[in-house]
């Protein structure tokens, strides 16, 4: 059998800054320590851990991440202003990312142009350089700028003495095969790594991002639920385990640790896990059709993408309802202690089905094992289904 080389996907964790940055979330100092410790227990190769412009008070929580002396990079966020590098150089963090504007639209509304872009990378990241063992630049807006000029500020940034180049599709607009297009141009274009931030507007955040790495993009910003403003990002545990799943790329990630991870930032944000979030929410692996659960029940990779023990969740479950077929009936009923032959199952499935029809949804298994003690008598003879 041939041997299939993986390539190593360095994950870049933003939940601290582009996630709390999301409308009405604000992690407690405490809060931000917590899930610092868990995306470092869990393999994150670096965290942007804040905006040191903020205040006194953000370069404190900064601060205090930074002692904790985590295995990970830790970074802070920057305008393209000297004043914001000296508040990140006080913060102390080992990395720091400078961001710059580069669409049109982002640039009017400072009064600039591309020229002064180039001007202002020029002198802050040789000062940069000087106090932070790993700068990083970012390029806002880039998906609403032409290529060529992509190419050209990439090539500025390596002469300029960056060490990775962060791609953002801010606003969320672009799909998989224009991130393709864009990456590989820069790529043969500059020597310098390049990193991907996706937003979510569209819908398209972690296939972007995945695309992004398909392209040979280095690094991927993601936060833990896709957290961010607007629609949010592309989410840490969609793209770790999309990356896993493909067979082509690895990551230090340990997925079992995803599931409580997600909880965490969840509780932390106030924003409970939508049941059909994928990876995560409840109803990832949650089963009613008959047809999949009697093929899930022989076995359990037939409708499920990756068993629900390897995020840390428990197991799966089969969902007694309108579509529920007798073998889920059995299931369920046995797991309560009761044992029914598959003709008694199939006697239930209607009496089930207009149960759960008139209630509009799925059924305990609580009211299921009344369903069956309505429809059989204690000396197991159905009664009348009148």
């Amino acid at each position: 059998m041939k041997e299939v080389l993986e390539k190593s996907v360095y994950i870049v964790d933003t939940t601290l800054r582009d996630g709390e940055q999301a409308p009405d979330v604000v992690f407690e100092p405490s809060e931000k320590i917590n899930i610092a410790r868990k995306l470092s227990e869990i393999g994150v190769d670096e965290l942007e851990i804040g905006i040191p412009s903020m205040g006194d008070e953000e370069v404190s929580a900064i601060k205090t991440i930074v002692g904790l002396k985590l295995p990970v990079r830790l970074t802070s966020w920057c305008r393209a202003k000297q004043e914001d590098i000296d508040a990140a150089a006080i913060a102390g963090t080992e990395g720091v990312h400078i961001s710059f504007p580069v669409s049109e639209i982002h640039l009017a509304t400072l009064n600039k142009n591309s020229q002064w872009v180039l001007d202002e990378m020029m002198t802050l990241v040789p000062r940069a350089k000087k106090r932070f063992g790993f700068v990083s630049i970012g390029a806002q807006d880039a998906t609403r700028v032409e290529v060529e000029f992509l190419k050209h500020f990439a090539q500025a940034a390596e002469a300029a003495g960056a060490d990775r180049l962060r791609i953002a599709d801010t606003v969320g607009i672009s799909t998989p095969m224009a991130v393709f297009r864009i990456i590989s141009e820069i790529q043969a274009a500059s020597a310098i790594n390049l990193e991907f931030h996706a937003h979510n507007d569209l819908g398209m955040a972690t296939a972007n991002a995945f695309m992004a790495v398909e392209a040979g993009c280095h690094a991927v910003s993601v936060t833990a639920l896709g957290l961010g403003e607007r629609a949010g990002n592309a989410a840490l545990e969609e793209l770790a385990m999309a990356l896993k799943l493909s067979g082509k790329y690895k990551t230090k990630i340990t997925p079992t640790g995803l599931q409580s991870l997600c909880q965490m930032v969840a509780d932390a944000s106030g924003r409970k896990i939508h049941a059909q979030k994928p990876v995560v929410g409840k109803a990832a692996f949650q089963h009613e059709s008959g047809i999949h659960c009697a093929a899930l029940l022989k076995n359990p990779n037939t409708y499920q993408p990756f068993l629900p023990e390897e995020i840390g969740k428990t197991s799966a479950e089969l969902v007694i309802g309108k579509h529920s077929g007798t073998a889920a009936i059995s299931h369920v009923l046995k797991q309560r202690g009761i044992s029914i032959e598959q003709s008694e199952a199939r006697i239930l499935l209607p009496l089930v089905r207009r149960y759960a029809g008139d209630k509009k949804r799925a059924i305990t298994s609580d009211e299921l094992e009344s369903v069956y003690r309505s429809c059989y008598n204690l000396n197991g003879n159905r009664e009348s289904e009148h």
